[in-house]
C-alpha cells in the first residue's frame, strides 16, 4: 500500500476531510519545537513524498513548495524553548501541534497524528497512526514542512548565534555543539532543562 492509498482509505470510510500532523525538533539542545498540519487533495499525487527523516535535505527543500502550491490547507506551528522549558518537551510538541490543526484555513472533520499519543486540546478528533509519516501522505508533507522550517530558522539563528554552528547540526547535541557550550556557555535559545545545569550561562564565567 502506498502512502496515497492509505491516506484514500480514509477517505472512502467517508470520515471527511483530515489533515495530517507531524512534528520536527523533540530531541534537539536548542531552539523551539515545530509541527505542521496539512491538507491534501487525492490529486495529484507529489511523487517522493517520504517520512522527512528517509530523504535528502536536498530532496525535501525541493518538495516543500510543491507541498505548499499543491495542499488545500497547511499551517506550520510552533512552542518555544522557554514553553519548552516550562512544560516538557511532550506537552509542548502537542501545543505545536494544535497551533498548526488552529492554523489551517480549512477545519478539517479530524486528524492523523504521527506516533502514539493524542494531543490535549486539538478541537476535532484525532487518530494516531505510529510511523505514519512512512505509512501516510498527509502525514509525510507534514513532517517535511515541519522539518524544513524549522531547518530555516535554525539557519537564521546561526546567523545570531555563529559560534553555536546551528546552521549544521540544527540545535543536535553533536561533538561540536557540545564543544561549542563548553567554550561559550548556554545561549539564550537553548533548552535549560535538556542541559540540567551542566553548562554557565552565556557570558557568565
Amino acid at each position: 500500500m502506498t502512502n496515497y492509498e492509505f491516506d484514500a482509505a480514509y477517505r472512502e470510510s467517508g470520515a471527511g476531510l483530515f489533515c495530517g500532523v507531524d512534528e520536527a525538533g523533540r530531541g534537539p539542545l536548542a531552539g523551539p519545537v515545530y509541527a505542521a498540519a496539512v491538507i491534501l487533495p487525492p490529486q495529484p499525487e507529489i511523487a517522493g513524498l517520504n517520512d522527512s527523516k528517509k530523504i535528502s535535505e536536498k530532496k525535501r527543500e525541493a518538495l516543500f513548495p510543491v507541498i505548499c502550491e499543491t495542499a488545500l490547507s497547511y499551517a506550520i506551528g510552533t512552542a518555544s524553548v522557554e514553553e519548552i522549558d516550562e512544560l516538557n518537551i511532550l506537552q509542548a510538541t502537542f501545543l505545536a501541534m494544535r497551533r498548526a490543526v488552529e492554523g489551517l484555513s480549512v477545519t478539517p472533520a479530524f486528524a492523523l497524528i504521527d506516533g502514539n499519543r493524542t494531543p490535549a486540546g486539538i478541537a476535532i478528533p484525532c487518530q494516531t497512526v505510529v510511523k505514519g509519516d512512512a505509512l501516510s501522505a498527509s502525514i509525510a508533507a507534514a513532517s517535511i514542512l515541519a522539518k524544513v522550517s524549522r531547518d530555516h530558522y535554525l539557519a537564521e539563528l546561526d546567523k545570531q548565534y555563529p559560534e553555536y554552528g546551528f546552521a549544521k547540526h540544527k540545535g543536535y547535541g553533536t561533538k561540536e555543539h557540545y564543544a561549542a557550550l563548553t567554550a561559550y556557555g548556554m545561549s539564550p535559545v537553548h533548552r535549560r532543562t535538556f542541559l540540567h545545569g551542566e553548562f554557565p550561562e552565556r557570558g557568565k564565567r
